[in-house]
């Protein structure tokens, strides 16, 4: 008999109540050190103060009106964002799967309109995820995210991982747009390389293709920087943001320039409830907190100590690590006993990681993490790896 529940999920044995900060507390009383955050979202930890503050006064003044009507909120946060990134406008979703939605559809409504109509093919990365919508699925082509959902959106093909000759191959006149994630999370926490993409910006640039960062994941402060692409010294023409920017409310946005846009007029796309009252004040007080640079300066700093912690711990625990992977608080230990089996381990020291591909485990702890949890989050993996290395004896 099917469950409540769709079961599209395996989920842990166990339900949270509660949690403050970086820990999260069960049904039965236990207290789990929490490196997951939500994947990637709470951003700030549970029940931060100034977030919960955020929520409580909106909520007692309203909640929803819709987009038929200006949003005050909505206004401010999206000016905030113009402000402190490439973008001239921006729109907001419920979700990062909704953002990717309008990536697609803002590229090739801007090809179109410009007289390009079979310019519409958009070129991705093997070991991509952009969402679970048809359209995200198809752009990103994995067997085991499209298999039995066909038939896929067309438009999409996916090159090798980072390979420069294959993108100066695939990019021709049908080319609409380049999609990737600066740092690939459910891929496995791989980065590509700041000269790939120099050099994908600059052929974007050269045949005008545009270019789509996903930054769903690796955005909003995760890697250091308040946008992974910052890193390199580029900018992108559209960018999908999502998770942390809510810092646990259901929130993202697409972020384009002016140009990338400019097939987007009244009509061409919608959202009931995207940018609503509640969501964007909410994003609103978390976008003001990671934009400030002495919290970036902070999450580098609490990034190159847990770092250091994990090298030791791959150090200490051969048969158990490989390497550690990822940039910021964005970070992966690359295993060699099945991953499964590390994150089944974590649970009995109580503490929450992540699966991802190529058999690696994500850590993706709030941003505000204080040291002492960090200590005692290396603590406890130390100790799952003991647990592994006794049973494997």
């Amino acid at each position: 008999m099917i469950s409540a529940i769709l079961p599209t999920y395996n989920r842990a044995p166990f339900a949270f109540v509660s949690g403050e900060g970086s820990w999260l507390t069960t049904t039965d009383g236990r207290r789990f050190l929490d490196l997951g955050a939500g994947i990637a979202v709470n951003a700030l930890g549970h029940a931060e103060p100034r977030l919960v503050a955020a929520l409580t006064e909106q909520a007692g003044r309203l909640w929803h009106v819709s987009n038929l009507y200006q949003i005050p909120q909505q206004q401010a946060l999206a000016e905030l964002l113009v402000d402190r990134t490439f973008a001239d406008t921006v729109f907001f979703t419920n979700s990062g799967t909704e953002a990717a939605e309008l990536a697609i559809k803002m590229a090739r409504k801007y090809w179109h309109d410009k007289g390009w109509p079979d310019r519409t093919e958009i070129l991705a990365f093997e070991g991509a995820f952009h969402g679970r919508s048809t359209g995200a699925i198809a752009a990103a082509g994995s067997e085991k995210m499209v298999k039995g959902f066909g038939p896929l959106m067309p438009g999409f093909r996916q090159l090798p991982f980072a390979d420069e000759a294959a993108l100066r191959a695939a990019l021709n006149e049908h080319t609409a747009a380049v999609m990737l994630e600066p740092v690939q999370g459910e891929g496995g926490i791989r980065a590509f390389p700041d000269s790939f993409l120099k050099t994908l910006r600059k052929l974007c640039d050269e045949t005008g293709t545009l270019l789509i960062l996903d930054e769903v994941q690796c955005g909003m402060g995760r890697t250091g920087r308040l946008f992974a692409h910052e890193w390199a010294g580029i900018t992108p023409d559209i960018m999908m943001v999502a998770k942390g920017i809510g810092g646990g409310f259901p929130l993202g946005a697409v972020l384009a320039t002016e140009n990338a846009a400019s097939g987007m007029t009244a009509g061409s796309h919608g959202s009931t409830y995207g940018g609503n009252p509640l969501g964007c004040a909410v994003g609103l007080a978390v976008t003001r907190i990671v934009t400030d640079p002495a919290f970036l300066a902070e999450v580098n700093r609490k990034a190159a100590l847990f770092r250091q912690g994990l090298e030791a711990l791959v150090a200490a625990h051969p048969n158990v690590f490989e390497a550690v992977r990822g940039q910021g608080l964005l970070l992966g230990l690359k295993c060699r006993l099945p991953n499964s089996a590390v994150i089944e381990a974590g649970y009995a020291e109580q503490i929450l990681t992540v699966l991802a591909a190529d058999n690696t485990l994500r850590l993706l702890p709030a941003l505000n993490i204080p040291d002492a949890d960090i200590a005692e989050a290396l603590k406890r993996l130390d100790a799952a790896a003991t647990r592994l290395d006794r049973d494997a004896a």
